[in-house]
């Protein structure tokens, strides 16, 4: 009988997971190994008027937790989704009591796990290595990073619905990976961009759930708006990857 979350196949996957030094590392550690490259320069430890009074390195916490989801979402599953696709895996285990549902559940768990791990990582190295306080407001953090883990997932699997092949899938995904960084803030924090740069990027994905990181972090609710949008592009990106996602 079918489930929504098979355990065989959700161990599977994370055996298969564990065996890809390369998943394992881009996702869970490299966003807190730039985050201590970046600590370790001794001006990103001294306050700055252009991140609104915070040290760089307080500003680049949310980001690496951020770019675990992006890694995640955007690079590793849909190149998974549609390796397994091209192969004809899906094919056959929809002639199977597993239907290949369970195995793209099993892959949102897997990767989604795996991001929101590499945030905690990325936290607790920020507070022990830097003194970079935690966030102030745990309720809304953990309420924005849970929806821009979702907004990763889904944008994830719209690029596993619109690549046949897995060289489509890694050249769309890198083609929505690094604008995403961008907004995100990995090369200037969103508080540090200009006013209307930073209205701008707002309204993307990674922009919004920045700026909510960033507000749950000083100690205010993250602001509804970006909320607001974390929700709508959850659910666009949710309805269009259901549309376009074929089995075979």
């Amino acid at each position: 009988m079918s489930t929504l979350v098979n355990p065989a196949v959700l161990r599977t996957e994370i055996r298969l997971f564990r065996r890809e030094p390369a998943g394992v590392f881009w996702i869970l550690l490299f966003p807190t190994l730039l985050l201590v490259i970046l600590g370790s320069i001794p001006s990103f430890r001294d306050p700055d008027p252009s991140f609104g009074g915070l040290r760089p390195v307080d500003a680049y916490v949310p980001v690496a937790v951020l770019l675990g989801l992006i890694v995640g979402g955007l690079q590793s599953m849909p190149q998974t989704l549609t390796g397994y696709r091209e192969r004809g895996i899906l094919r056959r285990m929809s002639a199977t009591p597993v239907r290949p549902s369970a195995l793209l559940s099993a892959q949102t768990l897997v990767y989604g796990g795996a991001a929101l791990a590499s945030a905690l990582l990325a936290l607790a190295v920020g507070r022990l290595a830097f003194g970079v306080r935690l966030p102030k407001q745990p309720l809304g953090y953990a309420v924005a990073l849970l929806l821009a883990a979702l907004v990763a997932l889904a944008l994830g699997a719209v690029i596993s619905a619109l690549s046949r092949t897995t060289k489509i899938a890694g050249a769309v995904g890198s083609a929505v990976f690094f604008p995403s960084m961008f907004c995100a803030g990995v090369w200037l924090p969103v508080q540090a961009m200009p006013d209307t740069l930073a209205r701008i990027v707002g309204y993307t994905p990674f922009g919004a759930a920045a700026e909510a990181l960033n507000r749950a972090a000083a100690g205010h609710w993250p602001g509804w708006s970006h909320l607001g949008v974390l929700a709508m592009w959850i659910l666009l990106l949710s309805g269009a990857a259901a549309r376009w996602f074929r089995w075979e």
